[in-house]
């Protein structure tokens, strides 16, 4: 007696059909969160620049404008002076990873880096 066997010819590409979507959406999502990781360091860094650069006595205003060439995109820079302590806050958007994934929301970043005036001699 045999028995006859169904065939699975066809079954890997059904798998791969079904499964190459989910593949391609995790690793854009997990492309856009080392973006979005990588943004939240340069506006770290920003701030951190900003803060140094006003505290050994550089121009406010060239200050923030290194500290706003060093942020991502659509990054803003602050700087308050106070009793000897400069204060840098760098703050933005970053805009989701657009496309087919448009819907995702984008993320805030920001950055608060403070340093001790120098004296001047």
């Amino acid at each position: 007696m045999t028995v006859a066997r169904r065939s699975e010819r066809g079954a890997v590409t059904a798998e791969l059909a079904l499964g190459l979507p989910v593949l391609i959406a995790v690793t854009t999502g997990l492309v856009w969160l080392l973006a979005v990781g990588a943004a939240q360091v340069r506006t770290v860094d920003a701030a951190r620049e900003t803060a140094r650069a006003v505290a050994r006595g550089d121009n406010p205003g060239a200050a923030v404008a290194v500290g706003e060439r060093v942020a991502p995109d659509g990054v803003q820079v602050e700087v308050v002076t106070q009793g000897g302590r400069v204060t840098a806050r760098a703050r933005g958007h970053v805009p989701g990873p657009g496309g087919l994934f448009g819907f995702l929301p984008g993320v805030e970043v920001s950055a608060e880096a403070v340093a001790v005036a120098e004296e001047e001699s």
